[in-house]
């Protein structure tokens, strides 16, 4: 899917297809750091200490392989955490921008 088209549906999603093209960035922006805390966030609560710690090892190495494999061997559920913390994010999101307009 071209940039233009994800950038409509992802407005489309959140909701703020009708504001302008600049709010809408900063609007998916913003949500994008948000939904990945919190998906970050959900994984990490999962962990073992020693695990947090050895993911936070290979996250700062920047190695996404090897966060990947770490990942998939300790945490199998992990994208399922993250796409249920994404979901949770969006609702918020919708109350959010709903209530303030």
């Amino acid at each position: 899917m071209p940039q233009d088209e994800l950038a409509k549906q992802v407005a489309a999603d959140l909701g703020i297809s009708e504001l302008p093209p600049e709010k809408q960035k900063e609007l998916i922006a913003q949500f994008g750091e948000i939904a990945l805390k919190a998906a970050t966030i959900n994984v990490m609560n999962k962990m073992s200490a020693e695990q947090r710690t050895e993911f936070m090892q290979l996250a700062q190495a920047g190695d996404s392989s090897a966060v990947q494999a770490f990942l998939d061997k300790n945490i199998p559920d992990h994208e399922e955490i993250a796409k249920a913390a994404v979901a949770d994010e969006l609702t918020r999101f919708k109350e959010v921008t709903k209530s303030s307009t």
